[in-house]
Parts: structure tokens; sequence; C-alpha cells
């Protein structure tokens, strides 16, 4: 069911912006400002203290924009943005322990892969969409090419050294289904609170996939 679910979610998702966030009110704004520009979805990470609150009151203060958990590593974790109310998990990899609680959850989500091997052994877990992390420092765009035959079935989102220059390479794989990154968010804009200047940002990306 989660996995059915996932796919709903992810059907008009193509850039999942990776967002480090140091307070809520930070990221309602910052979610705001992309919204503006075209980007429907987030992906707020655990890494700082502020991460977990602001996934549920970006939930509830902008229902219109498809909220991820990422860096999402631990079975606490994973109870944890459930009861936040996230539309999915993302993880930087994948352990049994992790794929096991996830399962158990019934969270719709992501596991991070790096090799073939591990995106098999997702698979057999039950997870047919993943996250390809570092993507350009394990292969990027000829490890998808190469999988994308013996692995018909899975679908990824590479996330790791994409920018506003190669993005696209990735997003028109048959195997991409969405493309993830920081680029989109400069952290000066985003400290100085300089909200238009992350809005052209991220009209600039949905731009290069309108124009296409």
């Amino acid at each position: 069911m989660s996995s059915i679910a996932l796919a709903k979610t992810l059907q008009n998702v193509q850039v999942l912006p990776v967002l480090t966030v140091t307070n809520p009110d930070q990221a309602v704004q910052l979610c705001q400002a992309l919204y503006k520009g075209g980007i429907n979805a987030v992906e707020i990470t655990l890494r700082t203290a502020a991460g977990l609150e602001s996934l549920a009151v970006v939930k509830r203060e902008l229902p219109e924009v498809v909220v991820a958990a990422g860096t999402v590593c631990n079975a606490e974790q994973v109870a944890a943005v459930k009861e936040a109310g996230v539309d999915f998990g993302v993880s930087p990899a994948s352990t049994p322990a992790l794929l096991h609680a996830i399962n158990e959850a019934e969270l719709p989500f992501i596991p991070g892969v790096a090799t073939p091997s591990e995106a098999m052994y997702a698979a057999e877990c039950g997870f047919n969409h993943l996250k390809l992390f570092p993507a350009t420092a394990v292969g990027g765009l000829k490890l998808l090419k190469s999988i994308a035959a013996p692995l018909p079935e899975l679908g990824f989102c590479p996330t790791g050294g994409l920018n506003q220059d190669n993005f696209l390479e990735f997003l028109n794989l048959p195997n991409v289904y969405c493309v993830g990154g920081s680029w989109m968010v400069n952290s000066a804009d985003l400290n100085a609170g300089n909200w238009q200047a992350i809005t052209d940002a991220a009209q600039k990306v949905t731009d290069a996939i309108a124009q296409q």
C-alpha cells in the first residue's frame, strides 16, 4: 500500500530540493519561495535539531507542498517522521534494520542505494522507488544507463552532484522519476532571507524543464 501511495504522490514531482533549515519559520518561508518558483515538493532533512519540527509545521501550513523527511537513518526517526505527517521519507543509504522499520511502519519511503546490489536488495524488501546517492560520485549517468535494462522495474531519484547544468540529463533518463539536490537554494540567500532570489532560482529550474 505504501508503494502505491508513494507512486501517486510522485506523479507530479520532478525536482526534490534537499533542505537543511535552522528553524520552522525559515523552513516555511523557504518552501513558499520554492513553491512560487514552481517547485511543489521538498525534502527537509533531519540534519539539524529543527528538522523534525519544521517538517510538521510545513506540512500543516503549506498543504499544497509535498513534504518529505530526509536523512532518515533509524527506526526512531522513521516513527518520528511518520508522526509528523510527512508524505514520505528518504534515506541516504539502506540497512536491513532500517528497511524493516520502514515496512513495519508502512511509511512511503525512498531508500538510498549506491550500487546495483543495494538496489536489488531494496527491491527484494519491497521498494521500487530508490534514491541514488551520492549520484555523480558512484557513476551518475553511466551507472543509471547501465542498470536500466537488467533492473527495469526500478526508478531512481539521483541526488548528489546535480546542478543547473546537468540535472536535465538525469531527469530525461527513462529510469529516473525525479532528481534531488540543493543547487537552487544558495546558502547566502537562505541565511539572508533573500526569498525572491530563491524563487528566481526555482523558476529557472522549472523553466528549463518546460522548455525542453
